[in-house]
């Protein structure tokens, strides 16, 4: 499991494609198809999440890990999403536009892992599978948390809606993944 990378250029762009998006979505237009002259943005296929703060509030979190178009249409469609289709948050609204901090995070392919316990806390995120449930946590996410191996892979386990220790199943996949991390300044 590779780092993902990206010139800093192509980071500038697609956070200016996510704040787009998002601006777009929230003031009720329609998002005209992502074109982008970027080789990097249009040819890299990748999964990714897109995080919205008011300050340090969660306005809304959603991804996929699956890279099913390129990473500008996959970006702008996680940013609409997250501000609109986040249960856990209503959705953002205009007056909350200038607080939004947008937070991209461009995943690598998710690698399989007989030994979980082996990856990296601050370095690897996770991705639980049992059956239909599923859950996927970032890898910032045991940091801010302050948690170790054990609690992020216990955390990962309940987020997909499993025992907290459903990580050691057989029947369990556990994977591994990096991700760039995109903060707006």
């Amino acid at each position: 499991m590779g780092d993902v990378y990206l010139p800093l250029a192509s980071q500038k762009r697609l956070m200016e494609i996510a704040r787009r998006a998002l601006e777009g979505v929230v003031r009720g237009r329609i998002r005209p198809t992502v074109a982008s002259e970027d080789p990097y943005l249009a040819n890299a296929h990748h999964g990714a999440f897109v995080t919205l703060f008011d300050h340090d509030e969660l306005r809304g979190c959603i991804g996929t890990c699956t890279p099913y178009k390129n990473l500008g249409e996959t970006v702008a469609e996680m940013t609409e999403a997250a501000a609109t289709h986040d249960r856990r948050v209503k959705p953002v609204r205009i007056e909350e536009l200038e607080r939004i901090r947008i937070d991209i995070s461009v995943l690598s392919a998710l690698s399989a892992t007989t030994e979980p316990m082996a990856l990296t806390v601050g370095r690897h995120g996770l991705h639980v599978a049992r059956g239909r449930k599923r859950g996927l946590l970032l890898p910032q996410v045991a940091i801010e948390q302050g948690w170790d191996m054990l609690t992020f892979l216990e955390q990962t386990c309940v987020k997909a809606g499993l025992a907290k220790d459903a990580w050691g199943w057989s029947d369990t996949v556990v994977s591994g993944f990096t991700a760039l991390i995109i903060e707006e300044e």
